[in-house]
């Protein structure tokens, strides 16, 4: 197999895991929420578990040959990571699975915009198109089909807003990424995405948190499994769209992402009993043909 097509494949591959693995990682996310757990420990404890398996990896890692610029944009990372997965548990804490999953489709359209001005990488017309197609799918799973028009008031519902904010922060977060990776490697990115998540969470927590933690912990312990199952989810989702960034754009990358919605719109139904679910199926399908569209391009 050529370097070329071994590198396809990897791509592919990255891709597929990632859209399985983010949803999942949501529903563990919103069962622990639905259970008294804070956002913020869920993050926390994410990143440190996380972080510990890494340190098996630090002997290799050539810290000393890394460029300083890689440090800076390492930082950058785990200030937005941080702030952007609290945000998103905070979010799904608070709304349905189904058109939170889905809404994440914006994200292509902030990455584009920061992927040009940072790292110079210009959309073809077709790939623009997809993005497009994503967009205009988002607008039949936030209508909660109660009305006959969409309202823009959809917009002043907390959980929405946390989801936005959320995702700002992590579309800016991963143009980052596919400079650290491009500075490394996805697997030594990946690395360092989890120390220094934990790093500033552990603090975030520290200020946050003083008076729960204790309580927090016994949570955990007794809610052990779901944990487990949200660190290696979120694990495998973060490890797989490294290796993503590393063989494709990050605006059609964040774009072919967007296939997990359909999973988060049956995802919602099948765990969390939500309503609407063949309104928010065409918007997801149509996202999903936004996706096919980009695969054309990149």
């Amino acid at each position: 197999m050529s370097v070329s097509a071994l590198l396809s494949f990897t791509t592919a591959l990255a891709i597929l895991v990632r859209i399985i693995a983010n949803p999942l990682s949501n529903v563990f996310q919103k069962q622990l929420t639905a259970r008294s757990a804070h956002p913020l420990f869920i993050t926390t404890t994410t990143f440190g578990f996380l972080s510990i398996l890494c340190l098996a990896f630090s002997p290799s890692l050539h810290l000393l040959r890394l460029p300083p610029t890689f440090w800076t944009t390492m930082l950058t990372i785990g200030l937005l990571s941080a702030a952007g997965n609290v945000l998103l548990v905070k979010a799904l804490q608070l709304g349905d699975l189904s058109v939170l999953g889905p809404i994440n489709a914006y994200k292509s359209v902030v990455s584009i915009v920061l992927g040009v001005v940072l790292l110079g990488e210009v959309p073809g017309w077709l790939g623009l198109a997809g993005v497009v197609c994503i967009i205009a799918g988002s607008y039949f799973v936030l209508d909660s089909g109660t009305s006959d028009s969409w309202s823009w008031d959809v917009l002043r519902q907390p959980e929405i807003r946390y989801r936005l904010a959320a995702l700002v922060c992590t579309a800016t977060e991963a143009v980052f990424i596919k400079k650290a990776v491009l500075l490394s490697s996805p697997a030594i990115s990946f690395v360092f995405w989890c120390i220094l998540g934990f790093v500033v969470s552990l603090v975030w927590v520290a200020i946050a948190l003083r008076h729960q933690w204790r309580q927090q912990l016994a949570l955990a312990h007794t809610h052990w499994r779901t944990y487990l199952l949200l660190f290696l989810s979120v694990g495998l989702m973060q490890l797989s769209t490294n290796f993503a960034f590393e063989g494709i754009q990050v605006g059609y990358a964040l774009a072919l992402f967007q296939l997990s919605a359909v999973l988060s719109v049956l995802f919602g139904y099948r765990f969390f009993q939500e309503k609407n679910i063949r309104r928010k199926l065409i918007g997801a399908f149509i996202m999903v043909a936004g996706a096919v569209l980009i695969t054309l391009t990149a």
